[in-house]
C-alpha cells in the first residue's frame, strides 16, 4: 500500500511557488481547502493563477489571497460577493477570465481526462467565443474550449484513506471531483482521515490515483455565502 499522507499543511504546500498556476475546489464558500488557503497567505506566494468556481469573499476563501496582492489572474465562473475582487478588475490590477460554469466545470473534467478540447453551445454570441473556433452540430453553433489543467490542484473532501481515496459531502462534491483529476500533483485537505480499507468502494468520488498528498485539517469554519431563513 501507499502511505500518501502527510502530517500538516505545511508539509503538503510544499513546492508551490511564484507564478504557478492553482485549481482551488468548492463552490461557494463550500467545500473550500480553508486550512490550505490559509497557509497560502502565511507563505507569500505571489503571481499565482487561481482556477476556482469562485474568488471566495472579501475576508475568507481565495478572498484573503486577492487582499494580499497574491493573485495575479482568476480563471472562475461566479465572483459577486467579493469587492476586492470588483475593485481589481475594474482597476486592471487584476486578469479575470470568466467562464460559463457548465463550461468551466467541463474544462477542468477534460484536463483531467486527457481531452485537450471539446465543442459546446454555452457562451455562443456572448464575449465567451470571441476569437474562438465555431461549428454547427444539428443545426445549432458550438464554440471549441480548451481544457484546464495546473501545477497544483488543492481540494477538501469530508472523508479520505491513506491512499488518497476521497468522498466528497453534498454540494462540495462540484468542482472538487474534477478538479482532483486535473493537477500534475493533488493536495488533498480532508476532515476526517482514515486507513486504508475503511471507505466502502461504492462511495469513493475520486480514486487515490490522483491524489499526491492527503492530511487532516483543522478548524473548518465552514461559512455560510449568504444565510437565509424562513419567516415566522
Amino acid at each position: 500500500m501507499m502511505n500518501k499522507v502527510v502530517k500538516n499543511v505545511e508539509e503538503a504546500l510544499k513546492g508551490i511557488e511564484d507564478n504557478m498556476t492553482l485549481m482551488v475546489g468548492g463552490f461557494g464558500l463550500c467545500g473550500i481547502p480553508e486550512n490550505s488557503i490559509a497557509q497560502l497567505v502565511k507563505m507569500g506566494t505571489k503571481g499565482l493563477t487561481c482556477i476556482s468556481n469562485n474568488a471566495g469573499v472579501d475576508d475568507f476563501g481565495l478572498g484573503l489571497l486577492l487582499q494580499k496582492k497574491q493573485v495575479k489572474k482568476m480563471i472562475s465562473s461566479y465572483v459577486g460577493e467579493n469587492e476586492e475582487f470588483e475593485r481589481q478588475m475594474l482597476s486592471g490590477e487584476l486578469e479575470v477570465d470568466l467562464i460559463p460554469q457548465g463550461s468551466l466545470a467541463e474544462r477542468c473534467r477534460a484536463g483531467g481526462a486527457g481531452i485537450p478540447m471539446f465543442f459546446t453551445p454555452a457562451g455562443y454570441g456572448t464575449e465567451v467565443a470571441e476569437g474562438k473556433e465555431v461549428r454547427v452540430f444539428n443545426g445549432k453553433p458550438h464554440i471549441l474550449e480548451s481544457a484546464l489543467t495546473a501545477d497544483f490542484a488543492i481540494v477538501k473532501a469530508w472523508k479520505g484513506d491513506t491512499e488518497g481515496n476521497l468522498i466528497f459531502k453534498a454540494t462540495a462534491r462540484n468542482f472538487n471531483p474534477m478538479m482532483a483529476m486535473a493537477g500534475k500533483i493533488t493536495i488533498a485537505e480532508v476532515e476526517e482521515l482514515v486507513p486504508a480499507g475503511e471507505l466502502d468502494p461504492n462511495f469513493i468520488h475520486t480514486p487515490g490515483i490522483f491524489v499526491q498528498r492527503i492530511f487532516q485539517g483543522e478548524k473548518f469554519e465552514k461559512r455560510i455565502e449568504q444565510r437565509t431563513v424562513r419567516q415566522k
